[in-house]
């Protein structure tokens, strides 16, 4: 995946979709997600980059989020954003599982607001711990390590 929507750091050239024009084309053909849960992933990921360490952001290949990676992101930026109501806004957004975060990048690399490599997968996304389950605990979140451990 790019750690970038083209529409974040470039104005479309002539004949280019813009970012929110390719979410609302998506969405008319189907409203499942809301038109926030998409702008909240490209943040997630962007976010997600720029926290690499100095030497993998240099390079282009290990810069590559993995589904896994991308998700831990999401659910971070969940947490700092919305605290204790994030089950609830991503309830709201349709959102309740990896997959559905899959879905979303996979639809923005289809409208070409997002790059995917060969092996990408919507698969990425699935498995591991529920997604509203990772939202719900935010009420450790800040007193609790990157690994969920508490601080000594």
């Amino acid at each position: 995946m790019c750690p970038l929507p083209r529409a974040a750091y470039s104005p479309p050239v002539s004949g280019e979709t813009t970012f929110w024009d390719a979410v609302d084309a998506l969405r008319e053909r189907e409203v499942r997600y809301a038109r926030e849960a998409y702008a909240f992933v490209v943040s997630a990921l962007n976010a997600s980059v720029q926290a690499l360490p100095a030497e993998r952001l240099r390079d282009p290949e290990r810069r590559h989020l993995s589904g896994g990676e991308l998700l831990d992101g999401v659910v971070r930026m969940a947490h700092e954003n919305f605290g204790v109501l994030a089950p609830t806004v991503f309830g709201e957004w349709g959102v309740r599982t990896g997959e559905d975060v899959g879905r979303i990048v996979f639809q923005l690399v289809e409208c070409r607001q997002l790059s995917a490599r060969p092996e990408d997968t919507i698969a990425d996304f699935v498995g591991g711990r529920d997604l509203l389950l990772r939202l719900s605990e935010v009420s450790d979140f800040g007193r609790r390590g990157e690994a969920g451990k508490r601080p000594d």
